[in-house]
């Protein structure tokens, strides 16, 4: 059986608040293979030591790439933890990953409560 694929995202301002929960939840989340966006995935890999496939940052193209996969069916779920108090220049990338999400009944997190969530359930 395949393991679940989660996908892991997070705006500059959230990028330590997603290592800091890729921290507390190692243990699960060695159950699923993981993914993200440049910076994040990076910095969640050399904080935990997890395998997480690295695709562009979300400025240049990573959400889009995120979405990709989301539309062939190959993400599970999402875990985005969105900075909603700083303007975005690829404002309109992210709209279309929270868009294709939901499209495609997807979870996605935008918050530690809701990923907390989803590990436990997926």
């Amino acid at each position: 059986m395949n393991k679940k694929r989660i996908a892991l995202i997070a705006h500059d301002g959230k990028k330590q608040q997603m290592v800091e929960w890729a921290r507390a939840n190692a243990e699960a989340l060695k159950n699923f293979e993981l993914c993200g966006t440049g910076n994040t995935s990076r910095r969640v890999a050399e904080a935990t030591g997890l395998n997480v496939k690295s695709y562009l940052s979300g400025p240049l193209g990573g959400d889009q790439q995120i979405g990709a996969h989301v539309a062939e069916g190959s993400v599970d779920a999402i875990i985005f933890l969105c900075d909603p108090l700083t303007a975005q220049p690829h404002d309109p990338d992210v709209r279309a990953l929270l868009r294709i999400a939901v499209v495609y009944d997807v979870p996605i997190a935008t918050n530690i409560s809701t990923a907390d969530c989803i590990i436990k359930n997926l």
